[in-house]
């Protein structure tokens, strides 16, 4: 973050990955989408894109990099944001995505600190793109949970961090992505220093993503677990999938919001005007022996 004196904070992101999904296009939407996520995470509006992007030199035909670029423009000006440039390396693997600029109100920037006990906290999208990506790339992913998912994919948090900006209650905000829902809320507690009691049962998960975690597990799911599952207390009456699919490693994921308990129905009744779906997944507590208690 960059305070301008008299103005608005300018922040900045940038975030990039390889194909999570066939289809070029989408892939282009779901890269823009999960690049913005981290501005509307802050309570920010993003300005500015610049694209990054690694192709191969064989291998790829130009109408599949064009459909890339397409897709990822079109996100990016569904969210009113301008694309300004951008790089391209050859690579052998496919990699895009965006360094994004956006401005934020100083007076209101919302981060993973700031959770306070008595909070409630909710999701706002589903679980499960890694096992679902993990899928698609071994050929087992049925085609209407690969749909359902690309769905919440290219889903922009706009709305949601619309609505949260409209609610004095919000403490904090994060998006979830790479270190699954575990290790953002665990983020969330430590920083905040406080606990987090997550409600198993209570977490979305995208329709029909459980069955196919026993032989969908990613590597980022491991290391989540490896990375945070030593400070969680986890009951043993957990199923292994549900258990699993906490450390699952999302793709523009939704935001995790820790609001307190008088201005929980707000901001519930923001998220449904603006039409953003959302989940109460648990509750943040006193700070205890252990950061994340799941039940």
């Amino acid at each position: 973050m960059y305070l301008w004196e008299g103005g608005p904070a300018l922040v900045q992101t940038v975030d990039f990955f390889t194909p999570i999904v066939d289809d070029p296009y989408l892939y282009g939407q779901i890269a823009a989408a999960n690049s913005l996520s981290d501005v509307y995470a802050m309570g920010g509006r993003p300005m500015t894109a610049l694209a990054i992007a690694a192709f191969p030199k064989d291998g790829l035909d130009a109408a599949e990099i064009a459909a890339i670029f397409r897709g990822g423009y079109d996100k990016l000006a569904e969210a009113g944001t301008a694309l300004l440039g951008g790089h391209t390396v050859q690579d052998t693997e496919i990699k895009f995505g965006y360094a994004v600029t956006g401005a934020v109100d100083p007076s209101r920037i919302l981060t993973n600190a700031g959770a306070l006990p008595g909070d409630a906290l909710l999701l706002t999208k589903p679980i499960g793109t890694g096992v679902v990506g993990t899928a698609i790339k071994s050929g087992r992913a049925p085609d209407d949970l690969v749909e359902r998912t690309a769905a919440w994919m290219r889903t922009l948090n706009r709305a949601a961090s619309e609505a949260v900006s409209r609610v004095a209650g919000v403490h904090a905000c994060t998006d979830v992505t790479g270190f699954g829902v575990i290790g953002h809320a665990m983020e969330v507690a430590i920083a905040s220093g406080v606990s987090i009691q997550l409600r198993a049962e209570a977490v979305p998960q995208i329709e029909g993503v459980l069955p196919l975690v026993s032989r969908h597990r990613s590597a980022g799911m491991a290391s989540n677990r490896a990375h945070f599952g030593g400070r969680v207390a986890t009951p043993p009456g957990i199923s292994r999938d549900l258990d699993d699919l906490l450390y699952d490693p999302q793709t523009s994921g939704g935001l995790l919001i820790p609001v307190s308990a008088d201005d929980r129905a707000d901001l519930e009744r923001a998220l449904a005007a603006a039409n953003v779906p959302f989940w109460h997944i648990g509750e943040v507590l006193v700070r205890g022996q252990q950061p994340l208690l799941v039940v």
